[in-house]
């Protein structure tokens, strides 16, 4: 288990998209895309997603933002937004069902650069099914 702190978030989170062979399932509050600023660290993760993508990984998106899931459905992620009153406010990602980063981070730029956060990387993660399981209930 890896403790991810506030701006490590990119340079620790990006070689796992990079190194994800079948899937990365994702559940975040807030998201945001930055396309005029490609060296914003938000706007280089996105840039991992988009490479995954392409690289074959299916990636999976449930969050409340509307402008970013339009995003990257046309990007071809298979996107969700909750079709409840609830807000998803969790942030987790899954890599290829084995590899989990949960915490505090929002894909935003104050979380990766400004923000007091904290996010930790679970290789191998013993209790993944429990993940995958939340990830599935919400994206139905």
């Amino acid at each position: 288990m890896e403790a991810i702190r506030g701006s490590e978030f990119p340079d620790k989170v990006i070689p796992l998209i990079d190194s994800a062979t079948q899937s990365i399932k994702i559940v975040v509050f807030d998201w945001r895309w930055y396309p005029d600023d490609p060296g914003n660290p938000v706007q280089l993760f996105n840039q991992a997603i988009v490479r995954a993508v392409r690289r074959g990984v299916k990636v999976g998106v449930v969050s409340n933002c509307d402008k970013v899931l339009a995003v990257l459905k046309k990007e071809g992620c298979e996107v969700k937004k909750p079709e409840t009153k609830n807000l998803i406010h969790a942030k987790l990602m899954i890599f290829d069902d084995k590899n989990v980063v949960i915490g505090s981070h929002n894909f935003t730029q104050y979380a990766f650069t400004m923000n007091h956060e904290i996010s930790v990387f679970i290789p191998d993660c013993p209790k993944v099914a429990d993940f995958l399981r939340f990830f599935n209930t919400l994206f139905i």
